[in-house]
């Protein structure tokens, strides 16, 4: 597995996310304590940008429709927030997909992601 250097330590505070290019992807950096949280930064539901959503520990939500994931696996938590026919109508179109997490990890003062 390569792993390349994306950020350092001093660049995120506890409970940040911030967008970088890296190998020709966006990807969101997020903190959560002592731990960072790598993914892909556009949400899998209609492209939003991540590094502008909420973090609440490793949940982070999109800006634009409010879908939920978990950083740690992508996994999807809430789709969207729409509700009644809205809802039904965006789950025909758009079927939850789970965010592409990717390895980190910290060397010295380096935050090292592998796209692999």
């Amino acid at each position: 597995m390569n792993f390349a250097e994306i950020a350092t330590v001093d660049d995120l505070e506890n409970g940040e996310m911030k967008m970088f290019n890296i190998q020709g992807k966006e990807i969101l950096l997020a903190r959560a304590g002592n731990e960072y949280f790598a993914t892909d930064n556009k949400c899998p539901h209609m492209g939003g940008d991540l590094s502008h959503g909420v973090l609440e520990g490793v949940v982070v939500t999109c800006p634009m429709h409010h879908s939920q994931f978990d950083l740690s696996n992508g996994e999807v938590i809430r789709w969207t927030d729409f509700s009644g026919i809205k809802s039904s109508l965006s789950k025909i179109f758009k079927s939850p997909r789970s965010l592409n997490t990717y390895p980190v990890k910290v060397e010295g003062d380096r935050i090292m992601v592998s796209l692999d």
